[in-house]
């Protein structure tokens, strides 16, 4: 009885994450948002514990393929407010709590 105490109340404690990217908004036109997804999913995989590193990864891969001026921003618990050029922001949520912002200014 008492481990169904437990098993109940671990289950309970458990916490969300997400496996899959949320993307929370995007005016990206639909090629370049799914490449922009998985360069973000791979950045993040890649380097996991530094995410200075994937962030400079997905800055010089996205200024590479789309032209110059990338911007991106990988954390945890931040926010922002920006200016940027239509059709060109991806804001998304990786693996729980990990946040993702992309955008490109002229």
């Amino acid at each position: 009885m008492a481990e169904d105490a437990i098993k109940a109340e671990s289950e309970t404690d458990k916490k969300i994450l997400h496996v899959y990217p949320l993307v929370k908004h995007s005016d990206m036109n639909e090629e370049m948002r799914t490449e922009a997804i998985e360069l973000c999913i791979t950045a993040c995989e890649k380097f996991a514990q530094n995410y200075e590193q994937a962030a400079k990864l997905i800055k010089e891969t996205m200024d590479k393929k789309f032209g110059s001026f990338w911007h991106v921003v990988v954390g945890e618990g931040f926010g922002f407010e920006l200016s940027y050029e239509t059709k060109n922001i991806l804001y998304l949520f990786f693996g729980g709590n990990l946040a993702i912002i992309l955008w490109k200014c002229s």
